[in-house]
């Protein structure tokens, strides 16, 4: 029971985690956590690819890892729908002033959700 719980909570949560800062991000609010990634060398493009991997981790988890052969792929359906999100999210950008696309965010993104992918944590 326990783990069906965080099969559903562990990826919703961090989920609303990511749209706090996507919705921080949008609205200019440059807080402390943004300077500080600001300061590190590729800080920015690092975060990308933690947080995307980290949220696809966590998706694929709560799936209990179930895959879809995709372009000759077998690829996890909570890593190809943190890849959508993505890439949504990063498009959108266009329409944010606020904001500006980054091909190299939305690459950042995508090794990200690749590397946290070959992670199978929990899976026997």
């Amino acid at each position: 029971m326990m783990r069906d719980n965080l099969r559903i909570l562990l990826p919703l949560g961090f989920f609303i985690f990511i749209g706090f800062i996507i919705y921080l991000a949008d609205t200019a609010d440059h807080n402390f956590a943004f300077r500080l990634i600001g300061h590190i060398p590729y800080g920015d493009k690092l975060m990308h690819g933690f947080l995307y991997g980290v949220m696809a981790l966590l998706l694929n988890y709560g799936l209990k890892f179930k895959a879809y052969r995709f372009l000759g792929f077998n690829m996890q359906i909570g890593a190809m729908a943190v890849l959508v999100f993505a890439t949504i999210e990063e498009m959108s950008q266009y329409w944010i002033a606020s904001r500006t696309f980054d091909l190299l965010d939305l690459l950042a993104d995508f090794v990200g959700v690749i590397l946290f992918s070959l992670i199978k944590w929990g899976k026997r």
